[in-house]
């Protein structure tokens, strides 16, 4: 028997990020192959017209391949780095004395600057700086007007234009700035599927970026990073503002405690699966096959790890954007999901399959202020049930807008979701939901019923589904919009 079209390598979703090394069409189509989900277009390294090269490439490879791939751009944000060191770089030990001084040149070997100007008038004694990706800290312990002197607290070596990194500070820069507007402007009039808002700190940063997409007709959906503290005592109004999230483990390992980012990782999936939205788990996942095409033990267990707190996707970073096996490091983050998976389905489902459980938040939400599609969610949860307990070798969805098919991904089904959409930009979304295989069915079948027969006339041809096979078909009527169908089909 062929292999059924509607399966994949694992439920759990990979985001590629593109770079020199793999934003030709030849290597995105084998990525695509291989089994990434979505593209991610880091917006912080080049400009609108190499975006749009970029861009334009995948959508060929998705034609080329004939399978659907979303597109992330993720805005750089308000980035603060370093000016320009006397000597390029600068050496430190624990208990000298630095001080950050006006300007983007460094006076003196010992004096720093800053690309954010109002840096020295928001720094205030006790306050931590932390450089060099957090291995260098600083403690403030005087301040003037033109100066703020500070302590080594661990010692290394900087370097100039490298990041700063200020938890706990309260600074008035906004979350986006005019570059990342133009962009994200950019983004929505081109029909990017997700936009990543870097460094959000509350729900109404979320609600801008929303209205400037509105406001250039796009229907591009949020993805909020979670990579400040404030971002994590803000985390319930942030996700529910935002369509996606994802724990930016980067950042969020030097503005928080480092040792604290496994338990942070866990409770923002918590939270995210509690509201039905998808969450990504980023960051130095597979980081040695940036140059190695093996992983370390470490990694593995991190991204299994991932797999197990319930991410909807991981995604690579360097690895694929400009590491030297970039298929080959997508291939191994398949293997590791995919085996997570089986031996998750096997020791931890009950007998004859059923959800993971990892967590139980049917209580929370059958509460109408939880997500807002109470009939939908509740809808999808029976059908997820129903599913399991007479044996359907798939449930099917038909959606508009892909919001069905989330909700019964976050249902973590025991078997494959079809996702059918007419829609490009429905289709490209589902790309990112656990377990969803997204199929584009044609225009002109608009009624459930064509578009049922449609598909059963399809696994039935390619002999995937045989007499005596039942699936469940979740749609919905003419009356409303929201689906409140539950149809049982057995193969005769």
């Amino acid at each position: 028997m062929p292999k059924p079209f509607f399966t994949r390598p694992s439920q759990t979703k990979i985001v590629a990020t593109l770079g020199p090394a793999s934003r030709d069409i030849p290597t995105l189509c084998n990525l695509i192959r291989t089994g990434v989900d979505v593209f991610r277009i880091n917006a912080a390294h080049g400009d609108r017209p190499q975006f749009a090269e970029t861009l334009a490439n995948i959508r060929l490879a998705c034609e080329e391949t004939k399978m659907p791939a979303g597109v992330l751009m993720d805005l750089g944000g308000p980035k603060i780095r370093l000016g320009a060191l006397v000597n390029d770089s600068l050496t430190v030990e624990r208990g000298e004395r630095v001080r950050f001084v006006p300007g983007t040149v460094s006076p003196g070997e010992t004096d720093l600057t800053c690309t954010y100007e109002p840096l020295i008038a928001e720094l205030n004694v006790d306050d931590r700086i932390m450089l060099a990706d957090g291995t260098v800290a600083l403690r403030v312990v005087e301040k003037s007007q033109n100066a703020a002197e500070c302590e080594v607290v661990e010692g290394g070596t900087v370097r100039s234009r490298q990041g700063v990194n200020l938890p706990g500070v309260q600074l008035s820069i906004p979350a986006m700035l005019p570059v990342d507007r133009e962009n994200a402007a950019w983004a929505a009039k081109n029909g990017v599927d997700f936009l990543g808002l870097s460094f959000v700190r509350k729900a109404e940063e979320i609600e801008d970026l929303r209205k400037l997409i509105k406001k250039h007709g796009g229907k591009t959906q949020i993805v909020a990073k979670i990579e400040k503290p404030e971002a994590v005592e803000n985390l319930e109004s942030i996700v529910a503002a935002a369509d996606a999230v994802m724990v930016a483990r980067g950042d969020l390992g030097v503005e928080t405690d480092i040792a604290l980012v496994p338990m942070l990782q866990k409770e923002i999936i918590r939270v995210s699966r509690r509201h039905r939205k998808p969450v990504i788990v980023a960051t130095q996942m597979l980081e040695s096959m940036t140059h190695h095409n093996f992983p370390t033990r470490a990694e593995v267990a991190d991204v299994a790890n991932a797999v197990l707190d319930g991410a909807d996707a991981c995604m690579l970073s360097g690895e694929t954007a400009v590491g030297s096996f970039p298929v080959v490091t997508v291939s191994m983050m398949h293997r590791i999901a995919l085996g997570t998976e089986e031996h998750t389905a096997g020791s931890r489902r009950p007998p004859g399959g059923g959800e993971l459980p990892i967590d139980d938040h049917s209580a929370a939400l059958r509460r109408p202020e939880v997500g807002g599609y109470l009939v939908t969610d509740a809808s999808a949860r029976t059908a997820c049930t129903l599913a399991r307990e007479i044996g359907a070798k798939c449930i099917i969805v038909v959606s508009d807008t892909g919001i069905t098919a989330r909700s019964l991904s976050q249902n973590r089904p025991s078997v494959p979701i079809l996702g059918l959409t007419h829609r490009d930009e429905t289709l490209r979304r589902m790309s990112l939901y656990w377990g969803v295989v997204p199929i584009k069915v044609p225009a002109e079948l608009e009624s459930p019923d064509d578009i049922l027969a449609f598909i059963m006339t399809s696994l039935r041809k390619r002999k995937h589904l045989v007499k005596g096979d039942r699936v469940v078909l979740l749609t919905g009527t003419n009356v409303t919009e929201q689906y409140n169908a539950i149809l049982v089909h057995e193969i005769k």
